[in-house]
Order: structure tokens, then sequence, then C-alpha cells
């Protein structure tokens, strides 16, 4: 038993005996999957039957599948509300696989004729495309290395379509890929990188995959801190059964899926509130740009202000009032809600959520791999607003803000841990140029980030240049209240 925990508390173990059949491979089995689809694909066959087993992936560490492996693969999704945490049982799981232990037990799973999902959390950069343009990046490591090697992959996307491949060789039909990242139009996103990868090997494996495949493009919603030590050792003590990998989340979610799908097969999601839709994209521009676009922008203007969680940051005032700013003047001027949401109202439930204190999700959290998410999540905004002549005076501090993060170096002088695929080039950049004019001008000479049509806008890189500035002499919260002013 680990030190702090109760003294005999027995291991968690799976809450039936009796598995479904494996319907659904996933790869990239982290705790946002965990609190999210997998919660809907249990209380889907719950309510409506059906073989919907799911074997989880972990593409790189084996740590889920030595967490998870001694109980079965149960685990407790622990909900977080502002009154008190409510927690459960979810047995859904039948394995976990490490790809880089057994690439050749991956493809054969997502080759087995029960399969008819293969669904996929593996993050922004997972999909080794490039983000301003979302075409392939065919000079990523892990895409060269998978086009000389295709019987051992070691990206998703290599594994997508070698097993695809080893689908269509065999005379099966192919699966449906299930993009839940935060990608605009995520399945075409993916199908465009799936797509051009095939064709890199056969023109017929190409064409059989555009034919015969389905990519819903989808939209997630649920927030998901880390789970701390103090997690664990807490659930431990409440329920008295010691479980190694929990999950918390808070109480709100949502699943918007466009209901394309190979042969009609799925759970039944409909049943278990996922709203099925022939288009996705309103919902995911909507959430992508109220949501995530103010989630990084909170996030490294309240990491550099000394904000430690997102909660922290909407407490105070200034962070508040601006917020709320970005999402009237600069985010929602230029969306189209869809069909019966009101964006006055879907605003003012982010900033309860945000105000939750139970979910502690950490700034530096939400700041990692900001190369890849900035334009999704921010950029995009930014360019519909400067066409328009809409202000951008509060976006461009928060990238300026996201500037000033990967240099390194927070307010107080002390080193800031930047997780990000760019990190190194990024602070080579950022250290090279001499004044706040000259970092700018180095990060956005980036193009896997920044277009040259944006990069070149005087009013885009005027106000980031003041926004640095102002960012570098006066800090974070000082620069809020004078834009403010």
């Amino acid at each position: 038993m680990e030190a702090g925990l109760p003294a005999n508390s027995p291991r968690l173990t799976r809450p039936n005996s009796k598995r479904p059949e494996t319907g659904i491979i996933h790869l990239g089995l982290g705790a946002f999957y965990r609190a999210h689809g997998a919660v809907y694909i249990e209380e889907a066959m719950q309510k409506s039957g059906g073989d919907w087993g799911i074997i989880g992936v972990s593409l790189m560490r084996p740590d889920q599948r030595d967490a998870l492996a001694p109980q079965d693969f149960a685990y407790t999704p622990v909900e977080l509300g502002p009154e008190g945490e409510t927690a459960r049982v979810i047995g859904v799981l039948n394995g976990v696989l490490v790809a880089r232990e057994n690439p050749a037990a991956v493809l054969d799973a997502m080759s087995a004729e029960s399969v008819k999902i293969v669904s996929l959390t593996v993050t922004e950069k997972g999909y080794c495309h490039e983000p301003s343009s979302g075409k392939l990046n065919q000079s990523h490591p892990d895409i060269v290395h998978d086009l000389a090697n295709p019987e051992k992959p070691t990206s998703a996307i290599g594994f997508l379509v070698q097993a695809l491949e080893k689908r269509r060789t065999a005379g099966l039909r192919p699966f449906t890929v299930l993009c839940c990242d935060n990608l605009p139009e995520n399945g075409k996103v993916v199908r465009g990188v799936v797509l051009e990868f095939a064709g890199l090997i056969s023109a017929e494996l190409r064409d059989w995959i555009a034919a015969e495949g389905a990519f819903p493009s989808t939209m997630v919603d649920r927030i998901v801190p880390a789970t701390k030590p103090e997690d664990i050792t807490t659930l431990t003590a409440k329920t008295g059964t010691y479980d190694a990998s929990p999950v918390m989340h808070e109480p709100f979610r949502q699943w918007v899926v466009e209901d394309v799908f190979v042969d009609g097969a799925r759970p039944d999601l409909g049943a278990v509130g996922v709203q099925l839709v022939e288009n996705v994209t309103p919902f995911e521009h909507m959430k992508l740009r109220c949501l995530n676009g103010t989630h990084s922008s909170l996030a490294y203007l309240g990491y550099l202000a000394g904000h430690e969680t997102i909660s922290d940051t909407v407490a105070d005032p200034v962070f508040a009032t601006f917020c709320k700013a970005l999402w009237n003047t600069e985010i929602t001027p230029g969306l189209h809600a869809p069909k019966g949401v009101s964006l006055a109202d879907y605003t003012s439930a982010l900033f309860a959520r945000y105000s939750n204190p139970a979910i502690r999700h950490r700034t530096w959290q939400i700041a990692m791999d900001g190369s890849q998410k900035l334009p999704q999540r921010i950029l995009g905004t930014i360019t519909e607003n400067l066409a328009a002549n809409r202000s951008i005076k509060g976006l461009a501090l928060a990238v300026a803000a996201w500037m000033r993060y990967v240099g390194g170096v927070d307010e107080k002088g002390e080193a800031i841990d930047v997780r990000d695929p760019l990190a190194a080039r990024l602070k080579t950049l950022s250290d090279a140029a001499a004044s706040s004019k000259e970092k700018v001008t180095a990060l956005l000479s980036v193009r896997e980030i920044f277009p040259a049509t944006l990069a070149e806008n005087p009013t885009f890189t005027s106000a980031l240049m003041e926004s640095y500035e102002s960012l570098a002499t006066k800090g974070a919260r000082k620069t809020i209240e004078e834009l403010q002013a």
C-alpha cells in the first residue's frame, strides 16, 4: 500500500464480471476520455445494449496499463460539484495496450472484425499536421518512421492507415474514425491527413478509405483537471477502496457528433444525451472559441500573474472583467450560434463553470502545447476580426502572453516548465532577440503557427508588440487593467 493511504484498503475491482465484446479501440487513453467518452459508452450499453467494450491504447507510456491492470481496468470518475463530490465505478474497459511495446498487438486489435469504431484523444499535436494549414507534416519524425516501417507505426496516423490496410486486405469493412480532440472540423482534418498518408503508400488504399470510410466530426466538452496524489488519498478514505487511477471532472458534459458511421454501426449515443447532428461546425466553433479561446487566454495571462488555477484567475475581478469582455467584444460577434442556443446564456454558463472552486484546473496544464492550440483557439478569431474591422486587442494580448510564456521566464524571474513540441525552438528564437519588438517578430516567423497573411498584418503585429512590451514592463495584471480603462 502506498504511503499515506488508509491501511488495509482493498484494490478497486470491476463492478460486474461480464464483459461486452470489444467494439471500440481508443487511441490516447488519457483522463479526458475516461471522464467523458468512456462514460457515455458505458451508459449507452446500459440503456440499449450492444457490444461496445473498449480497448484503450497508450501510444507511448505504460502508466495507464500498469495502474489499471491490477484492478481489471475498472476506474472511478469523480464529479467535482460546488457542493461536494460524487463517485461511480466504470467497467467499460476491456484492456489497455501499449503501442511502443507491441505495435503488432495494437494493429491486430484494430483489425478485429468486431471493432467498428476507432476513436482518438491524442491532443492536437498527435495528428502530425501543420496547425496553420491542416496538412500532414511529412517531415515529422514519426511520419518519416511510419512511412519507412508501416508494420511498426508510432504515430496515431500510422496506426490508423496500417490497420485500415490490414482490414482491406482481409476483406473487412473499415472502421469509423472518431476524433474527439479540439480541432476545427476534426473529422475532416483527420480524414485529410489519413488520406494524404495513405496515398504515400498506395493510391488504391487511399481511394478505398475515401470511398468506404467515415470520419464524423465531433465536439467534446468537459473540464477534467489532472488527478493529484491527494485526490487518490481522499477517494480511498471516502470509499474504502484504493483506485490507482481515478479521474476528476466537472458536472457539465457535452458531446456533439455528426451521425455518419460506417454501415450505421455505433452505440445508442442519443439515448444518453449525445447530440447527433448533420453538421457539428457551429457547435465546435462556439466551444473552441468561447471556451478554449478564453481558457488559453486566461491560462497564459493568469500564469504570468501568479494564478495557479482558472478558478483562482477568474476570482480576480480584473481577469473576470477581461474574460467577459473577450466574449462580448471579440469572440461572439463573429459566431453563428447553433439553432436554439443563446451565446449570452452559453458564455454565462461557461463563467460559472470557470468559477467552480472544486475544479482545480491549473493554468500550467492548459498552457501546454500552445503552438498546436493557438491557430484553432485564437488566431482564427483574430483573422476574422481583422477582416471585419472588429477589435483584436484582448486576443492579441493573449497571444503576446503566450510569447512571454514560451520565453521560459515568469514575471518573478523564475523558470517556466514549458511543455510544447516546439518549446526548444521557440525559446531559442526568443532568447536570440534583444527587444520586445524583435522577440515578437522572431516568433511570428514560425509558419507552423502563424500564416504569412496574419504574421505580416500591420494591425496585428502592432497590437502584439505593444502588448508584449507592456507585459514585459508592467506585468499581466496591470496590462489588463490599462487595456480595460
